[in-house]
C-alpha cells in the first residue's frame, strides 16, 4: 500500500477488555502499509506476551482508531516500560469492542495508474487566445456499475475538489478516480481484500506497470453515530490501512501508449472480463503468482525470473489444458488391473507412475502455449528456436547438465527470452479473459512495451 505522507499521531491506548487502562503512545504508519505502535507502560502484567488480538485508542485528528492482529516486536523494562507493537491493520474513525467482528458493506479504494487507465474526465478547458479568455468547466462523470459473480458490485466513481476562495491567482479544479466494491449484506473485511486484491492485479497486468492501493475507505451498515436530535444515522466512512501487495518501493510512471488495454477498450464486455479474471485467478493463481513475482520486482536475478515464467507457463498449461491427463475411462482401467495384480506395497508407487508419466513434456506444452500466435512470434523456424531455447534454458538451470550449456541463452540472449516469455504469458491471459485473434492484433499495434518484447 502506497502510504505518500507518514501517519505520526499521539494518543491513548487501551484494549477493549480492559478500558479502564489506558496508556499513552504514538501510532505511526508509514509507506507500504507499514504500522507500528509505541506505548509508554504495559496494559497488563498478565497478559501472554506476544499477540494482541486487538488494541483502540483515540489519536489526535482521528480520533478513534482500532488496531487488529498486534505483536510485540520490542519491549524494555525500566523505571518506565516502553514497547513497539507491530501492527497488521489500522481502522481510523472507529473503536471496535472486543471480540467484535468487523463486517463491512462497502469498500471503496484507489489504485496507483486509475485515472489513466480508466480516462473518464469531466474537466473542459476552452481557450481563446485572440480574446485572452479561458473557461474552465467540470461535470462529474456518471458512475459505471458492474455487477460481479461473487454477489457485490464494483462500481467506478469519481470525486472531485472545486476551487478554495479567493481565487485571485489560482483557479484549480481536481478530480480523482476510485473503485468502490458495494455488498448489500455486511460481509468479512477478508471478503473485500481478497476481490481487491484481485482487481488491483488486473490493473498491474493491463497497465502493464507494478500498481499499487493508495488509499481505502470503508463503510459499515452496523455502525452508527447518534446526532443532536437523538437518532442514529450511518457513520462515516472509516479509513483502512494494512500492508497491501503488490507493492514496490518506487512509484511508476504511467504512459498510455505502454499499457496492453484500457477500461475504454474493454468497456463495452468490462463486465465479462472482470468477472473472467477473478475466476481465473481462482484456476490459475499459482501461475499468476510467479507471474506476477517476476514483473513487480520480486525475483532480481535474470535466470530466476526465466525458471519462474518457464514454471508458470507450464502450471498454466497443467490447469487449462484438457490434454494434461490420458483418458480418464482408460486411467480407471489401468487402476483396476493395478488393484487386482500389483502388490499392495508396489500399488502407490506404481500409480503415482502411471498418473504422471504420460504428462505432456515441457516443449509440448510450449508449443501448444505459443501455437494460437504464431502469426505474431515469426515464421516456423524462428518459434522453433524460441521453443527450444526456453526448454534447454529451463533444463540447465534447473538440472544442470552440463550438455545443454552451449545451447543456454545467457546475456543479452536470455534478456531478450526473458521478453518474449513475458509477452507470451500475457497473450494466453488476454486470451484466457476472451480477448479475440483481431483484438489481440490491434492490443499489439497499441501497446509499445507488448510489441518490443515480441521483437
Amino acid at each position: 500500500m502506497r502510504v505518500k505522507e507518514k501517519i505520526k499521531k499521539s494518543g491513548y491506548f487501551w484494549l477493549p477488555s480492559v478500558p479502564e487502562k489506558k496508556i499513552a503512545g504514538t501510532l505511526n504508519i508509514s509507506d507500504g502499509g507499514k504500522i507500528e505502535l509505541e506505548v509508554a507502560g504495559l496494559f497488563d502484567e498478565n497478559i501472554e506476551r506476544g499477540k494482541f488480538e486487538r488494541i483502540v485508542g483515540q489519536i489526535e485528528k482521528y480520533g478513534f482508531i482500532t488496531l487488529d492482529d498486534c505483536f510485540w516486536t520490542h519491549q524494555t523494562i525500566g523505571d518506565i516500560s516502553k514497547s513497539s507493537i507491530l501492527v497488521h491493520k489500522a481502522f481510523l474513525g472507529v473503536a471496535y469492542d472486543d471480540k467484535e467482528p468487523v463486517l463491512l458493506n462497502t469498500f471503496q479504494f484507489s489504485v496507483e495508474g486509475i485515472d489513466e487507465w480508466v480516462g473518464l474526465s469531466g474537466i473542459k478547458v476552452e481557450n481563446q487566445i485572440e480574446k485572452q479568455t479561458a473557461t474552465i468547466t467540470y461535470s462529474c462523470p456518471e458512475n459505471v456499475s458492474l455487477n460481479l459473480n461473487n454477489d457485490m458490485k464494483l462500481l467506478i466513481t469519481f470525486s472531485w475538489t472545486f476551487p478554495g476562495f479567493p481565487n485571485l491567482t489560482e483557479a484549480k479544479i481536481t478530480q480523482k478516480t476510485w473503485f468502490r466494491l458495494v455488498s448489500e449484506q455486511d460481509r468479512p473485511l477478508k471478503d473485500f481484500i481478497s476481490t481487491t486484491h484481485r482487481i488491483t492485479t488486473l490493473l498491474c497486468f493491463a497497465i502493464d506497470k507494478t500498481v499499487c492501493i493508495d488509499q481505502i475507505k470503508v463503510t459499515s451498515n452496523t455502525i452508527s453515530r447518534e446526532i443532536n436530535t437523538g437518532e442514529s444515522k450511518p457513520a462515516p466512512p472509516m479509513l483502512l490501512y494494512y500492508a497491501s501487495l503488490p507493492y514496490t518501493k518506487d512509484e511508476p510512471k504511467i504512459y498510455h501508449h505502454h499499457m496492453l488495454f484500457r477500461y475504454q477498450t474493454i468497456k463495452a464486455k468490462a463486465e465479462q472480463i472482470i468477472n473472467k479474471w477473478l475466476q481465473t485467478y481462482d484456476e490459475i493463481e499459482p501461475a499468476l503468482n510467479l507471474y506476477f513475482g517476476v514483473t513487480t520486482g520480486g525475483l532480481r536475478y535474470l535466470d530466476a525470473k526465466v525458471l519462474a515464467l518457464a514454471q508458470g507457463l507450464e502450471i498454466y498449461h497443467r490447469r487449462t489444458s484438457d490434454e494434461t491427463r490420458m483418458d480418464k475411462d482408460n486411467f480407471k482401467r489401468l487402476s483396476q488391473t493395478l488393484r487386482d495384480q500389483c502388490p499392495e506395497e508396489h500399488r502407490k508407487w506404481l500409480r503415482e507412475r502411471l498418473e504422471y508419466g504420460n504428462e505432456l513434456s515441457l516443449r509440448q506444452r510450449i508449443q501448444k502455449i505459443i501455437e494460437p500466435f504464431n502469426e505474431f512470434i515469426g515464421n516456423d523456424n524462428q518459434r522453433g528456436k524460441l521453443i527450444g531455447s526456453i526448454v534447454d534454458t529451463r533444463n540447465y538451470l534447473t538440472h544442470y547438465d552440463k550438455s545443454l550449456k552451449s545451447k543456454v541463452a545467457s546475456g543479452d540472449k536470455l534478456f531478450r527470452l526473458y521478453c518474449k516469455m513475458e509477452a507470451i504469458f500475457q497473450l494466453r491471459i488476454l486470451q484466457e479473459l476472451g480477448f479475440t485473434q483481431t483484438e489481440m492484433k490491434s492490443l499489439l499495434g497499441k501497446s509499445h512495451n507488448l510489441r518490443q518484447k515480441l521483437e
